[in-house]
């Protein structure tokens, strides 16, 4: 049986502890690998981005799989490929969980553009801040002990 899906997701998470860990040296070499991950994955990573505690990704994750399934692998592994590659980031980490958000076709561009200004974004707002309306523009309910610690 062959499925047809058309579904976009704009996943947010961040560095353990939010630590400001990637460099605009290596962040977008982060997401470039992320894109190789999905591809390998059968999704597909349209653009990536974000600040030195946090990645935003825009893309299609295969109907197989959950966002979970996905969105874990592609962590684990450019967690592995930054300890091999990135002397000074053997300690590097992800935070546990994401946040996931599906994105209608009509908004592509939008949200697009959104993840390509993440450094401009950041001058006038932390990953927090942004998270909490991320939340709640989507209408997700959310514990601020997990935001703000």
């Amino acid at each position: 049986m062959v499925s047809y899906t058309a579904l976009f997701y704009h996943i947010v998470f961040s560095t353990k502890e939010r630590r400001s860990m990637l460099s605009q040296d290596i962040l977008p070499r982060v997401c470039q690998y992320m894109g190789g991950i999905a591809r390998n994955l059968k999704g597909q990573i349209l653009v990536g981005n974000g600040a030195p505690d946090h990645i935003h990704l825009l893309g299609t994750i295969p109907a197989t799989a959950t966002v979970a399934e996905f969105v874990g692998k592609v962590k684990a592994n450019a967690t592995g490929w930054i300890h091999e590659t990135q002397e000074d980031l053997r300690e590097f980490a992800w935070q546990d969980g994401y946040a996931a958000f599906s994105v209608s076709p009509s908004v592509l561009p939008h949200v697009k553009q959104y993840i390509r200004t993440q450094q401009e974004h950041h001058r006038k707002m932390s990953f927090q801040e942004e998270l909490v309306v991320l939340l709640e523009k989507h209408g997700v309910e959310y514990d601020k002990r997990y935001i703000w610690k």
